[in-house]
């Protein structure tokens, strides 16, 4: 016997007769699947964990000195060539603008997601666009002074 019973698919949220989501040329990717269950903001979704206070955090930064050496060592990076990449006029100044510019892009209004806030520019799929090529190369260049001031978001750097 078949079951004429409407169902609801658990991805899409589409109803149809078949108990499968409905599909057609008219629906677009972006309204099918349900992705909110990816954004849902929790205490896991940031590196920083739940007490990190971003004004608290950069105030310290500054009254140790600690600011004023992450400034010192970011110039360092910037000016020293590296024979694995070379750089423009022996700068890299270009490539982390380039870096500053091609994360902050990425920001969302509608949502609040993407931007240069947690550096996931780092991660595929958007290290991997088209238009980033060679950006993973400005991230390997920044990661001995991140690796040195440890709790800071990428973005910062």
């Amino acid at each position: 016997m078949k079951d004429n019973s409407e169902k609801k698919s658990q991805v899409t949220g589409a109803k149809n007769k078949s108990g499968g989501s409905k599909t057609t040329n008219r629906e677009g990717w972006s309204n099918q699947l349900k992705l909110k269950i990816l954004y849902q903001h929790s205490s896991k979704s940031t590196p920083m964990g739940e007490g990190y206070n971003y004004r608290e955090e950069f105030k310290r930064l500054v009254e140790s000195g600690e600011y004023w050496l992450l400034k010192e060592d970011l110039k360092k990076v910037i000016t020293t060539p590296q024979d694995w990449w070379p750089a423009d006029y022996n700068l890299y100044g270009r490539l982390m603008i380039r870096l500053a510019w091609h994360s902050a892009e990425s920001y969302r209004s509608f949502d609040g997601h993407g931007g240069a806030n947690r550096g996931e520019i780092r991660f595929p799929p958007r290290i991997d666009w088209p238009d980033n090529i060679a950006l993973d190369k400005a991230i390997r260049l920044l990661w001995p002074v991140k690796k040195k001031y440890g709790k800071k978001y990428h973005g910062q750097i």
